[in-house]
């Protein structure tokens, strides 16, 4: 599965490449203006919430997967079509772009990637960026589905138990219970490895190789034919966690509702410390 597209591949494509800009971040609603203010050239804003995700509920999460209806309505006003070379980015650490790329592989589209870095290795390269919308003919993209293997929190709460590896993709404080700026409880799921997305990237940003982020997945337990779930908050960092284990050549399974519906839940047990 390819998943990264760098810099200089992307200045060296076609035209014809779909840019997805997915300008998010938790607690900062002002995405679209970080957009419009400065995007690399041709890209279209995507609404994480409004359109990579259902409305939130505290039974499903606070994002939970969008309706393969609404997500082709989505697409095709991005301007995708059968066929179409699709990279998604963000301004960083690269949760948003792959949550993009995550949804669209699920929905069944082939030819999706993650910018490497974002936009801050597109302009550390010299890259331009322009201001102001973009708005591209529409697309007639048709969404299958059953791209990407995905958990609910029943399959999610059995897999350590199960033999298989479920992953914590949030930092280290909210894992251990330390902290907790957004869910109703602190902690996490009993049996759950701390496995903060951060730890697949580089100092500059980009992603790990292959060869190291497979050695660090190892060392959390992560073996070949081991079943192996991520969870984060909501669903966002876990997309890039996938990202980082398909790199390293494991599959791994994503759990949309993750800690925002398990905390929501006061029959769900909660696990504290390392």
């Amino acid at each position: 599965m390819r998943v990264l597209t760098s810099v200089a591949e992307l200045r060296a494509e076609p035209t014809d490449v779909v840019l997805l800009d997915v300008r998010w971040a938790l607690g900062d609603p002002h995405g679209r203006e970080r957009y419009l203010a400065g995007h690399l050239p041709g890209a279209v804003f995507v609404d994480l919430d409004a359109e990579l995700s259902a409305p939130p509920s505290p039974a499903a999460g606070r994002h939970p997967l969008p309706s393969l209806q609404s997500l082709q309505s989505a697409a095709r006003r991005w301007g995708l079509s059968a066929g179409s070379r699709v990279v998604a980015y963000d301004a960083g650490p690269g949760a948003a772009a792959a949550r993009a790329w995550w949804l669209l592989r699920w929905a069944g589209l082939g030819d999706v990637t993650v910018l490497d870095g974002g936009l801050a290795a597109w302009t550390a390269a010299g890259g331009e960026l322009e201001q102001g919308d973009v708005v591209p003919a529409p697309g007639t993209v048709v969404l299958t589905g059953g791209g990407m293997p995905v958990l609910d929190i029943d399959v999610a709460a059995a897999l350590p138990a199960g033999g298989g590896v479920l992953l914590d993709a949030r930092a280290g404080e909210r894992y251990r219970g330390e902290v907790e700026p957004v869910d109703p409880r602190a902690g996490h799921v009993p049996g759950a490895v701390s496995a903060p997305t951060t730890e697949a990237l580089t100092s500059e940003g980009t992603f790990g190789t292959a060869a190291v982020l497979s050695d660090h997945f190892a060392r959390l337990g992560v073996r070949p034919g081991t079943p192996v779930g991520v969870y984060c908050g909501s669903g966002v960092f876990a997309a890039h966690e996938v990202a980082a284990l398909a790199i390293a050549g494991v599959e791994a399974a994503l759990w949309p509702g993750s800690w925002s519906q398990w905390s929501n839940d006061p029959d769900r047990p909660v696990a504290t410390g390392p």
